[in-house]
């Protein structure tokens, strides 16, 4: 069945679930003769599936009403979810505003180990629920499938298998806060996080930071160079009035990129996403040691001293107050 046709039935179903199972039902197509179900992965579908995100999927169950009513939807994942994996109780239409519309038709979900399951609690013969996983540490650089299954009253019983998925093997982490009024010290080593940065404050008191960061921050009322990134063995002439604290020796490679919006460290409709494949196709050769002029919706490419980190820093927000950045990173 091809995508648009599978996604008419989801949303056909969707709005059964509405009308419920005591109101005359017509199908479109080849009619319903037994408990039947379908399934979308709702999330975008060229997005790089990362540790920590969501995959959302709607799974689509029905049968006619006149053989019993749903009793109970269940998922299984090939790798366990991270906590807040869940079945959404409700069930959804879309008004004339094309506002989605919930409707409680379940109970709240139970996951135990890979297994997420429901009881529906509606009177109902059709319901589309939406099922979210959050995708665990376990499943880096693996891929992950799911088995949705739905049982009747009448004891009829239905699957749906999706995937598998690939886990991409890069970290992300959004809406990082640079404070133009005061250096601040960025580190994209081995960090829970794709990028921590570090005060002046936090470096006064344990001097040994200096050797994990990667790159200085700096910003200069001056438009000519406004906010800028640093490594070690930048030109002062590039950096005035930016010190550099004692310790820091790391020659971070950078490449500025003024063209790449990646959709979801920008949180805007790009039609961009950067990839594992990106990193390693990224060509360090033309790198230099600074990065100025640092606009809104810029980027730049990011290597490690030792070579083991790769990152790509975009900038959300760059005013004289504000500079705030999001950060992908991979371990080459």
């Amino acid at each position: 069945m091809n995508l648009k046709i599978r996604y008419f039935v989801v949303l056909t179903l969707a709005y059964l679930s509405m009308v419920g199972c005591d109101q005359d039902i017509v199908l479109i197509g080849d009619p319903v003769t037994k408990l039947t179900n379908d399934c979308i992965k709702r999330s975008l579908p060229i997005a790089p599936n990362l540790v920590g995100q969501e995959i959302e999927f709607a799974y689509a169950m029905a049968l006619p009403k006149e053989l019993g009513k749903l009793a109970s939807a269940q998922v299984v994942a090939s790798i366990p979810g991270a906590s807040g994996t869940y079945f959404d109780p409700n069930s959804y239409h879309t008004n004339a505003s094309g506002q989605d519309i919930p409707v409680l038709v379940a109970t709240e979900s139970q996951t135990s180990g890979a297994t997420t399951s429901t009881q529906f609690t509606a009177d109902t013969c059709a319901a589309t629920l939406r099922y979210y996983y959050i995708i665990p540490e376990e499943a880096r650089g693996k891929e992950v499938s799911f088995t949705f299954s739905a049982k009747a009253s009448n004891g009829q019983s239905v699957d749906y298998k999706m995937g598998p998925y690939k886990i991409s093997t890069m970290d992300m982490t959004r809406n990082l806060s640079l404070t133009p009024d005061e250096q601040c010290y960025i580190s994209f080593g081995d960090n829970a996080e794709a990028a921590v940065i570090y005060s002046k404050s936090q470096l006064a008191a344990d001097p040994s930071l200096a050797s994990q960061i990667d790159i200085v921050y700096g910003y200069h009322a001056n438009a000519d160079l406004s906010h800028a990134f640093y490594a070690a063995g930048s030109p002062e002439a590039y950096r005035p009035n930016v010190v550099f604290p004692s310790g820091f020796s790391n020659a971070t490679k950078m490449i500025q990129d003024y063209g790449l919006r990646d959709r979801q460290l920008s949180g805007l409709q790009y039609s961009h996403f950067i990839d594992d494949l990106d990193f390693q196709a990224v060509n360090m050769d033309r790198s230099i040691h600074h990065a100025l002029l640092l606009k809104e919706e810029a980027g730049v490419w990011v290597e490690t001293a030792d070579g083991v980190y790769r990152a790509f820093v975009y900038v959300n927000k760059a005013t004289a107050t504000e500079m705030t950045v999001s950060v992908k990173r991979y371990k080459m």
